[in-house]
């Protein structure tokens, strides 16, 4: 096992320039080792084993608290000086040091010291929020009193000496929730009529009359358009216009008849494939060809069927599961858990369906 003795000079000088602040505050494994860690390692020790090197992989945990081929901790908790990982990037030998010299990616001694003071703090791995089963978090009890979400901005504003800002007046928070829910700023008159109500009930009124507006289906309907990659026309040559505003439609109602979410995936991935599927639902479905429409005469079906398909699971991924999917059309995806394999298995549920792949020159595609 390598001696302490081997730790470099380079060490103790970060150690002595690093700031008091930053090795006593708590280290987030998310949000400040796994950026350094994408940033300079997981080129050539992540999840690609065409460039991965000494059979050493930074990105899995078990591998990461593991040993390297010699037999060496890469991380021991609580234990810089130890550590493999540590020794590699604040070695002064040339041949050792991580990165390389010529690497075109550095750390700085303040990542540096990131990466000594997790390490020294016990080396906390967490897995990325998106992949944790939520869990409800008890209400601080010092703010028991206040609302739930109060309760926690209170918890956090508190060590910073901080304090709340003060309740909106009326005439402030009427045009606030108005703004959230709709989109559009009150009416005088409706701020009149919102100042002039003194009932305990007053706010709940209120936005209980705004999500009855037809008009909360189409500001929430936004958000959801563009991710869908909503669009009016074909998006190619010549852009000719498709009657999408069906679908367009669609979304607002679904958003104003408050339609449960897992209804409102399903009939958008296959409403035409439900049993008896009414002509609603199967409008629904027209979110899967909100993509491009090439219909330029020197374009290949067979190319543009491959790229539709493509559309759709980078979309599905996107717009349901919070993941970048497209890498993976190349190579096995190297920051998200998505492999090759695993991106063509889901093609392959967007490759059934019969169509030319190529849309018609005039009218709806």
């Amino acid at each position: 096992m390598r001696s302490t003795v081997h730790i470099s000079l380079f060490t103790f000088i970060a150690f002595a320039v690093a700031s008091v602040s930053e090795a006593q505050k708590s280290i987030s494994f998310q949000r400040e080792v796994l950026p350094i860690l994408s940033k300079v390692c997981f080129e050539c020790h992540g999840p690609d084993e065409n460039t991965r090197e000494k059979d050493l992989r930074l990105d899995l945990r078990d591998s990461l608290f593991g040993a390297t081929k010699d037999g060496a901790p890469v991380v021991v908790p609580g234990d810089s000086q130890n550590s493999e990982l540590f020794y590699r990037i604040t070695s002064a030998d040339h041949d050792e040091v991580m990165p390389p010299p010529e690497h075109r990616n550095q750390l700085s001694r303040r990542e540096i010291e990131i990466m000594r003071a997790w390490i020294e703090s016990g080396a906390e791995w967490q897995q990325h929020w998106a992949f944790r089963s939520p869990e409800r978090p008890d209400v601080p009890s010092e703010f028991e009193q206040l609302h739930p979400i109060d309760a926690f901005i209170q918890r956090a504003l508190k060590p910073l000496n901080l304090e709340p800002t003060p309740p909106a007046d009326k005439a402030t928070l009427i045009r606030r929730v108005s703004l959230d829910l709709i989109g559009l700023p009150p009416t005088p008159e409706e701020v009149d009529a919102f100042l002039r109500d003194t009932s305990s009930d007053a706010y709940e009124k209120l936005v209980e009359r705004l999500l009855e507006s037809p008009r909360y289906g189409e500001h929430m309907a936004v958000g959801w358009m563009e991710l869908a990659r909503y669009a009016d026309t074909d998006g190619y040559q010549n852009d000719r216009y498709r009657y999408m505003h069906f679908w367009r439609d669609w979304v607002i109602h679904a958003f104003n008849d408050n339609k449960p979410y897992d209804e409102f995936i399903i009939e958008q991935l296959a409403g035409d494939m439900l049993p008896e599927a009414t002509l609603r639902q199967q409008i629904a479905s027209g979110f899967n060809r909100n993509h491009r429409i090439n219909s330029e005469n020197g374009s290949i079906p067979e190319e543009w069927l491959v790229e539709n398909v493509v559309d759709r699971v980078d979309t599905f991924g996107t717009a349901f599961l919070g993941l970048t999917m497209s890498c993976a059309r190349c190579h096995d995806h190297k920051y998200d858990p998505v492999s090759q394999r695993e991106y063509y298995q889901l093609y392959a549920f967007f490759n059934r369906v019969p169509e030319w792949g190529v849309g018609p020159n005039n009218g709806n595609s």
